[in-house]
């Protein structure tokens, strides 16, 4: 039971979310950070996509922490922008950076598809 004007608790699966986008950011300010390193025009897509997935995992997982009403809805964007910051990280398969990278929007990706149909 809770308290009037507290918040019930996350479910295990939100939390997990909510980690998975946290990590999913910062892997992605990494990843900027190591594009700027490396230079060239040919990195414009990839910032694109990387700035996109970062600024969205931050504010998905803020509106879950909040339970925003619109939540699911955000689920639903920041599994899409997760998908397109994967299949732009994997255009360099030769840089360890960009498939970690890959691979935490990928999982990310996963849980805010399944928070997005599900009851938060």
């Amino acid at each position: 039971m809770t308290q009037p004007g507290t918040m019930p608790a996350m479910s295990k699966e939100m939390q997990d979310c909510v980690e998975a986008c946290m990590s999913c950011h910062n892997v992605c300010e990494e990843t900027m950070s190591s594009c700027m390193q490396m230079g060239g025009q040919a990195q414009m897509q990839v910032m694109r996509a990387l700035m996109d997935c970062s600024e969205t995992t931050r504010m998905c997982a803020d509106m879950m922490m909040r339970r925003s009403p619109m939540a699911t809805e955000m689920c639903a964007m920041c599994a899409r922008a997760c998908e397109m910051c994967a299949e732009a990280c994997m255009a360099m398969p030769d840089d360890p950076q960009m498939m970690r990278c890959a691979e935490a929007c990928r999982r990310c990706a996963e849980m805010c598809r399944a928070m997005a149909v599900a009851t938060m």
